[in-house]
């Protein structure tokens, strides 16, 4: 009997939520568009594509060498295989 007095309590208070929270929902995407007051005004074309073709001037600094590339490699293995023996220790 009590079990059921919870549930016809309980279950209007639960569809008031969900409708709530339906409704609030529902008004998020044109909050989103909203900005403060000092935030400058983005220029929005309607219909413009990304640049896709547009790439970026050419670095300066040169490739590392296969060299020091594979000694960093080295390092980095060394320093994972120690926190593997490190982690395996701790537990």
């Amino acid at each position: 009997m009590l079990a059921l007095w919870d549930l016809q309590k309980t279950l209007p208070i639960c569809g008031a939520l969900l409708i709530a929270a339906l409704a609030l929902g529902g008004c998020s995407s044109q909050l989103a568009d909203l900005t403060p007051a000092d935030a400058q005004a983005s220029a929005r074309e309607p219909g413009s594509y990304l640049p896709v073709h547009d790439l970026p001037p050419d670095r300066d600094q040169a490739v590392i060498p296969p060299e020091q590339r594979a000694k960093i490699e080295a390092e980095l293995a060394a320093a994972r295989d120690r926190q593997a023996v490190a982690a395996k220790d701790a537990k």
